[in-house]
């Protein structure tokens, strides 16, 4: 069982360091502190749609394996057998 924990907790490390990245490459959508830093350059320097798109998938099937872990984790520690 400790196996299992140790496992989930570095899959959480992992996919929590991952997705915080992959939010950070979306696009601003304007208006906010994406605007605040440099906004006009990331305009300019704007991704394609088909880049977005997959980038969008990428980051909620990351946000998946994050949730999931999450309960899993949790599942383990109340179930544990001391």
């Amino acid at each position: 069982m400790q196996i299992i924990e140790f496992i989930l907790q570095v899959l959480l490390g992992l996919t929590s360091l991952l997705l915080t990245l992959l939010i950070l490459l979306h696009k601003g959508r304007g208006g906010g502190l994406s605007d605040m830093f440099g906004g006009g350059v990331s305009q300019a320097m704007g991704s394609s749609g088909l880049a977005e798109r997959n980038l969008n998938i990428l980051t909620v099937i990351l946000s998946l394996v994050w949730f999931f872990s999450i309960v899993g984790l949790g599942l383990v520690t109340k179930f544990q057998v001391i």
